[in-house]
Parts: C-alpha cells; structure tokens; sequence
C-alpha cells in the first residue's frame, strides 16, 4: 500500500505534482474517449435518431453526475485531510458514513428516477419520435445508477489517499469493455440502444466489482461492512457534497446560456463552436488533472495545518499549469484549423472555430489558474466559498462579457468575452486565494478523531 500511496506532506512537490498529475490526465482522456466512443458506436449502428435520443437521456446523466462529482468532491476534502492528520479510525470512520450515503442516495434515485423517467423526458421537451428509445436508455441507466456512483467514489478515495495510478486500472477496464460491449450488444444480439444501455452499465459494473476486489485484496484502503453512520459525519457529507454538487449545477447552466448567444449567429457560428467546445474539453484535461492533484495534495496538508507547504504546492501548481498551457496554446495557434476539421468541413464553421480557439488560446491559462486555486480552496472544505466564486465566474462575468462582446464585435465577440471573463474570474479566484477566510475552516477538531 505504501508503495502505491503519496504522503504529500513531506518531499518533492514539484516531483509529486508531475507524477501524482499524469495518471490523472491519461484517466481523464479515457474518460472522454469512452463518451466518444459510445457515441460513435450509436451513431454509426443506429442512426441520427437513436444518437439525438441519447443525447436528450444524457443531459438527465450529466445532472446525476454532477451530483456525483460534488459528493466526491466533498470525499476529497475529507478523506484526503484524515489522511494527512494520520487519523486512521477517522478516516475509516468517515469512509463507512460515504459508502452508507452514497448507497442511500443510489438507491432513492434509482427508484425515483426509473418511476418518472416519462415525466423527466418531458420536462426536457424530448420529440415523440426520440420518446421511446430515450425512455428506455434512460430507465437502463438509471438501474445502473449505484454502478456510476461506485466507480467514480473508489477512483475519488485512492486520490484522497495519494494514489492516481490504481484508478487509471479501473477506467482503461471500462473503456475496453464498452469498446467490445457496444457492438456485441447493439449488432450482434440486435438489442439496438436499449444494448447500448446495457453495455454501459456492464463496462461500468464489471470496473466497480475489480476495483473493489482489488482495493479490498490489495488493502489500499480501509473499506469496512457498512454500518450506521454517526449524525455529525452525514451532516458534514451533506454540508459539503450539497453545495459542491450546485457548482457543477452552476458550470452546467451557465454553459446553456452562452449556448443562447451563440444560437443567434446561425448555424456556420453555432457548428463552428460546437466542434471548438469539443476541442476544448481535451485542451483543459490537464487543468483538470492538475485541480484534482492539488486539491489531493493540499488537502493532506491542510489537515496538519501546514500551510507552507499548501503555498508551495499553489506557487508550483501555477507554474505547471502555466508551462503545460503555453505550450498548448502554442499549438492550437499553428494547428487550429487542421484540428477543427477532424469535426467539421463547412468552411465558414471551421473559420470561426479556427479564430475562435486563436483568441482563447492566449486565455486558457486564466482559466486553469481558476482550477488550481479553486481546487486548493475546496479541500479546505470551504465548498459555498467555491460555489461564489463559480456564479460570479459564470453569471457576473462569462455571460454578460459574451453577450456584451458579441453585441458589439459580432461572432467574434464569444471568444473575446469568454476570453476576457477568464482573465477577470482568475484575478478574483487569486484575491479570495491569498486575502479570503478559507484558511480559518476546520472540518475537525485538532485533538484527533
């Protein structure tokens, strides 16, 4: 276990960051892989309609996710500061309240969203003709819902613990699966989606039952028979996993509204953006990472209340992040156009995505600079304060400055108001860094368990 496993309190943080970081990054690109191949796999096999039924259950997915991901996040920050405070009877303690929540929580939404998945596919304004194949791709899903929870939580407790390298097992397992699976089900037992459906739960549940066998076996983390929780231990999970869950609610919306800009340039503008979002999601996969590495990082330090080093890890994190995305925005600037046409080949579509991802180029570094701090400051456990920062990111300044930039420049405007909202939203995320009352959280108490 030890060999495996990264006491981020002590050593070489530059050394911690490069290696703890890259198993986080290839895990985050087979994640994406996985979406696109699923899609790819449907699209090809069952056609446009099948794929747009998908894509309507698939908002529904993401709202869950989302969830998820605040629950995990809450995980992070807990797990990751009784791991630092070498409270093992905590951090155990703690563990069980997770799993007993997080089975509770799968269980109820399981059921519930199985029962009014007619009523959810309404409220999305789902057409007739996509209804029935969303309906059952949906309710397969919903089925597998304690699968997804499983498979993100024991990846979110090996990072917490200081491991990054034991989750990359569990998700290159899932990718492959999916990559068989898909096919064999959809063709070759002629399930059509609701194959697709089942082959996503299957990847996903084969991934969750070896990766608790192998965490079990191998002893990597202190997993217990769940038993009842105590009171203050749910309180806290909720306390922090309620309002880390509304970030994501509030990434997810705001994105919907830069999407009505854009919707009023026409379908060159709106093609054009489509296939630069998708470009955009791989050129922040190692922002990405690099907020989850130090939020791992800084949280075991924080629980010891070494705030040097949480410093440190800050400083070096932003230097990281600052040479990785030079070096892409570098690339974007030569390749933008030939990247672009991998999505699409309407010349007035690939020249707005070109210029579009040329001016963000310069700005992507903004916007992981926001990842790092934020990840630093949501490991102390203060998840409103992050919740502020993201509504003033996205609703004080990603919206307006859009739709304020494109009213004036026109198309071109998206990418300088986003660009300029990623600037401004950095400097606030680095004033609340150094000057806010983060540091004064304490999720327990300094005497120990």
């Amino acid at each position: 276990m030890q060999k495996k496993q990264h006491n981020f309190t002590e050593g070489n943080i530059v050394k911690q960051l490069i290696v703890f970081s890259g198993p986080i990054m290839l895990t985050n690109v087979l994640q994406t892989s996985y979406q696109f191949i699923d899609s790819l796999w449907i699209g090809n096999l069952l056609g446009a309609e099948a794929l747009g039924a998908v894509a309507v259950s698939s908002v529904l997915i993401f709202t869950i996710l989302s969830f998820v991901i605040g629950l995990n996040n809450a995980a992070l920050a807990i797990l990751s500061q009784q791991k630092g405070r070498k409270d093992t009877e905590g951090l155990k303690s703690y563990l069980n309240a997770f799993v007993v929540v997080l089975m509770f929580l799968s269980i109820l939404l399981s059921g519930l969203g199985f029962l009014f998945t007619d009523k959810l596919l309404q409220l999305l304004g789902t057409p007739a003709v996509m209804m029935d194949a969303a309906r059952v791709y949906l309710q397969i899903n919903f089925i597998g819902i304690l699968f997804l929870f499983g498979y993100n939580f024991i990846s979110t407790v090996l990072r917490a613990l200081g491991d990054s390298k034991t989750p990359l097992r569990f998700v290159m397992l899932a990718v492959i699966l999916n990559v068989i699976l898909d096919p064999f089900f959809i063709a070759g037992l002629n399930l059509g989606i609701k194959g697709a459906a089942m082959a996503t739960i299957l990847a996903q549940g084969i991934a969750f039952m070896y990766g608790l066998i192998y965490v079990l076996y191998r002893k990597l983390a202190p997993f217990t028979i769940p038993s009842l929780p105590k009171r203050h231990e749910v309180g806290l999970i909720l306390k922090l996993g309620i309002p880390s869950g509304l970030q994501m609610s509030v990434i997810s919306a705001g994105s919907a509204a830069i999407m009505s800009v854009v919707t009023t340039f026409g379908s060159s503008v709106v093609g054009g953006f489509g296939a630069a979002q998708r470009l955009d999601s791989i050129i922040m996969l190692p922002a990405h990472a690099l907020g989850t590495t130090v939020s791992s990082m800084a949280g075991q330090n924080i629980g010891v209340r070494n705030w040097g080093r949480v410093r440190s890890i800050a400083t070096y994190g932003l230097l990281y992040n600052l040479s990785v995305m030079i070096f892409i925005g570098v690339l974007i600037v030569i390749f933008a156009e030939y990247a672009v046409r991998l999505f699409i080949v309407d010349d007035e579509a690939v020249k707005f995505a070109a210029t579009y991802l040329r001016i963000m180029a310069f700005c992507f570094p903004f916007l992981g600079i926001n990842f790092i701090l934020n990840g630093i400051v949501r490991a102390s456990g203060a998840m409103y304060q992050v919740l502020a920062l993201n509504i003033i990111s996205f609703w004080v300044l990603r919206y307006p400055l859009t739709a304020l930039f494109s009213s004036v420049y026109g198309e071109i405007g998206i990418a300088l108001g986003m660009g300029a909202s990623f600037i401004v939203s950095s400097f606030i995320a680095a004033a609340y860094f150094k000057y806010g009352k983060w540091r004064e959280r304490e999720l327990f108490k300094r005497s120990g368990g």
